[in-house]
């Protein structure tokens, strides 16, 4: 599973998942995790003044990709709105969709997909004050705090990437390993949480990517 990173981001959109997955992956529960960068190996610089190093830019060999939010309401030359300008992090979000990969997202990190086309006509969600333009950019918003629609889920504001990526340890690894998550973590995931149903008639290939992951 990866997690791309960029300047700008918001600190818990990108350490909130990432602890979650990396406990359960230290907790030998078939989970590996990893920042990238799309011009990665590089820094990446959050809000807070994080510094974080990205790996190379290989969502190929991802089963989950995930794309933070940040500094969308500000503004200003890091963040999503400069990412959306410099249209190489959406141009690579578009290049790497392929069957088998999943996308998600939190906060505005949507409308990253979003500008790469991936939320097109799609149930999604983002943080409340982004809903607006979520749709306007072609996406379904839906009243949720995580909408899973098979090889899409999005997740609202900043501390849903901790549902987001508790969903995605249960959907892949069951609800088993996401109550460990929880209870480790002292967390009660928050609802609601919205299925579309297209993950619900896995194939022999989403097994085998669930095995994988």
């Amino acid at each position: 599973m990866d997690i791309a990173v960029f300047d700008g981001m918001d600190d818990l959109d990108v350490v909130g998942p990432f602890s979650v997955l990396s406990l359960a992956g230290r907790a030998g529960l078939g989970v590996a995790v990893r920042l990238t960068a799309v011009a990665g190996p590089a820094k990446a610089t959050t809000q807070g003044g994080l510094t974080l190093h990205g790996g190379p830019w290989a969502p190929r060999n991802a089963d989950v990709l995930i794309v933070p939010g940040g500094g969308y309401a500000t503004g200003g030359t890091v963040g999503v709105r400069a990412e959306i300008v410099d249209g190489r992090l959406p141009a690579a979000l578009a290049a790497a969709a392929r069957p088998g990969l999943v996308f998600a997202s939190v906060c505005t990190g949507a409308l990253l997909l979003a500008a790469a086309g991936l939320v097109t006509g799609r149930p999604c969600t983002t943080h409340h004050r982004a809903v607006d333009d979520l749709a306007a950019a072609g996406g379904e918003p839906v009243e949720a705090r995580v909408v899973d629609d098979g090889d899409l889920v999005t997740a609202g504001g900043i501390t849903s990437g901790l549902d987001l990526a508790l969903w995605l340890l249960e959907r892949f690894r069951g609800p088993e390993a996401a109550g460990f998550a929880q209870r480790v973590l002292e967390y009660e995931r928050r609802e609601p949480l919205w299925r579309s149903g297209r993950h619900e008639s896995r194939t022999a290939a989403d097994e085998r990517e669930a095995s994988a992951w």
